[in-house]
């Protein structure tokens, strides 16, 4: 699943591109995609033709457009999560998607003309929905990319993520102190912290040589800064490289692959030497998926 920087380097890519763009059509291909969209809120169509885009926001995993009635107390935006293999990519128009194709949003902007945003999805655990906003609990900005105080309904109980201006790392600290679960379910857990996934919580906990079943309580306060501050190194990295790419599904908005994969120090590097101490890399099952780490580095304390 995209993380936090994959999630981001969308985000950025689309920002110039729907900023103040007009929807002109929307085509639905496959209305398993729209699995998330409430039809008591309207039809999803008829909930966007006509209406501008005000800008492109991310918190966590999670993608939203604010829609011209947009504002800090209310309104609605078009929210898009990734899923598994979920990709949003611009076209231009009349030319063919050679992936899954699911929803089309046809774009006038003002100064790029006019475009096709295209969100292409294999696996169909994305969505789109057009979801209402609001009021953010701590009257700060949604997320990354838009200074509203609002945020979408179905996004609301996401916490803010370690690169948010916003983050109380005072808070996260002391939520730390009170789960008893190894730190890496902790981080897994979007109420807690958000944008962190499997790899960037390995590649997280190599770097602060921890243990990834280590009980959160247990860390020291110097500890778990020294995690944090590792956790937004990874994230600023990958970001800075275009995110982790293993397939093709892990694309930016011109469908090019990042390379932060050859940056890993953990994850998906079983069998092969630690880059700090030189023994092996090991893997073992971790909610049902798997944890990658280095037994002498990382020990369970």
């Amino acid at each position: 699943m995209p993380e936090l920087p994959e999630v981001e380097v969308v985000r950025a890519g689309l920002e110039r591109a729907v900023s103040g763009a007009l929807i002109t059509a929307v085509e639905v291909f496959d209305q398993r995609s729209l699995k998330r969209h409430s039809p008591a809120a309207g039809a999803f169509v008829d909930l966007l033709e006509g209406h501008r885009m005000r800008s492109a926001v991310r918190r966590g995993k999670f993608l939203w457009f604010p829609l011209d009635d947009a504002t800090d107390v209310g309104g609605r935006a078009l929210v898009t999560h990734l899923g598994m293999s979920g990709q949003v990519l611009l076209r231009t128009p009349g030319v063919e998607e050679d992936g899954l194709l699911r929803i089309r949003l046809h774009i006038e902007h003002p100064d790029h003309g006019e475009f096709w945003v295209n969100f292409v999805d294999q696996r169909i655990f994305g969505s789109m929905a057009v979801d209402a906003l609001l009021p953010t609990s701590d009257g700060r900005a949604a997320g990354r990319g838009s200074e509203l105080a609002s945020i979408p309904g179905q996004v609301s109980h996401i916490a803010r993520d370690p690169l948010d201006p916003a983050f109380s790392d005072a808070a996260f600290f002391a939520a730390l102190a009170r789960k008893n679960t190894g730190i890496k379910r902790a981080m897994l857990d979007q109420n807690l912290i958000s944008g962190i996934g499997n790899i960037y919580a390995d590649e997280s906990l190599w770097a602060a040589r921890i243990h990834y079943a280590q009980p959160a309580s247990s860390l020291s306060r110097a500890k778990a800064k020294l995690l944090l501050a590792e956790m937004r190194f990874v994230l600023e990295k990958a970001l800075a490289e275009g995110g982790t790419s293993f397939d093709a599904q892990y694309v930016n908005v011109n469908g090019a692959s990042g390379y932060f994969s050859h940056s890993l120090n953990a994850y998906g590097r079983q069998g092969q030497p630690c880059p700090r101490c030189g023994r092996p890399i090991v893997r073992e099952s971790f909610m049902n998926r798997g944890s990658h780490f280095c037994a002498h580095c990382q020990r369970l304390r």
